[in-house]
């Protein structure tokens, strides 16, 4: 299969994407953009292989996150779409279909409102548009988290790619601000949202199956997919499936006759 990799400069921050598999007449790219502490390879590995046969794949490491390297700039869904769209004009690409996973689903979000010509569809997976998406307590427990709350997986991958002292302090950081800092969108804003959009959402998510729902029910003609499960095992997220790729297999059929609608 053919993979290539690099990274695009967004003033100053430089994010790492991967491109797997061959272009595909008459079918833009599927960009994947992981959840919040995730790589390329914890959130997607698995999931790439089934897509990329049959469509080409674009994946990227938000900033901090991966190969990404951290600036002194915030990490936010408006920040992190500027970066993305400086790897699809390196590559040339007018378009893509995205799927957002996670924190990763509020970039998406973001970048459908900020350039719909550059999404064609978009899926939304376990993510929120507004802050009342989570009770209290999420808020509570983000507000008081530290580093050894992070999952073992994001830690380890984190290691292994930047093992200098302090770096994952600062990735940790980088994401719970992001979180605590998220205002939100709208109904009337996503209202805004052109792009055909699936919603995705387990139904032992972070969210429950009724927010997802409402959630769909805002957005302009948007379907609703709810998958037995947790937060991202039905991608094969590896902190999440702990390698049982049962749910995936069973939900990929669902992003992918969506996607060629």
């Amino acid at each position: 299969m053919t993979f290539t990799h690099g990274f695009a400069d967004n003033n100053g921050l430089r994010m790492y994407y991967e491109v797997h598999g061959q272009a595909v007449p008459g079918q833009p790219p599927l960009l994947l953009i992981p959840g919040g502490g995730s790589t390329i390879d914890t959130n997607f590995s698995e999931l790439i292989p089934l897509l990329a046969g049959q469509r080409q794949v674009i994946a990227v490491e938000e900033e901090g996150h991966g190969r990404t390297q951290p600036t002194s700039r915030p990490l936010t869904a408006e920040n992190s779409a500027g970066d993305v769209l400086a790897v699809l004009d390196q590559l040339n690409v007018e378009s893509v279909d995205v799927l957002g996973f996670s924190a990763g689903g509020h970039t998406a979000l973001a970048l459908a409102l900020a350039r719909p010509a550059a999404v064609r569809r978009l899926i939304a997976a376990s993510t929120f548009a507004s802050r009342d998406a989570v009770p209290d307590a999420f808020w509570d427990g983000m507000a008081k988290a530290t580093p050894d709350d992070m999952p073992d997986t994001y830690k380890d991958a984190d290691r292994l790619l930047n093992p200098e002292p302090g770096h994952l302090d600062r990735l940790f950081e980088l994401d719970r601000q992001r979180i605590l800092d998220f205002p939100g969108w709208s109904d009337d804003e996503l209202g805004a949202i052109t792009a055909p959009t699936l919603v995705v959402s387990a139904d032992r998510d972070v969210v429950t199956a009724g927010y997802a729902a409402r959630m769909a029910g805002v957005i302009p003609g948007a379907r609703l997919l709810i998958v037995p499960g947790g937060h991202g095992d039905y991608l094969g997220e590896e902190a999440a499936s702990g390698g049982d790729l049962r749910t995936m297999h069973a939900t990929v059929p669902f992003l992918l006759q969506f996607l060629g609608e």
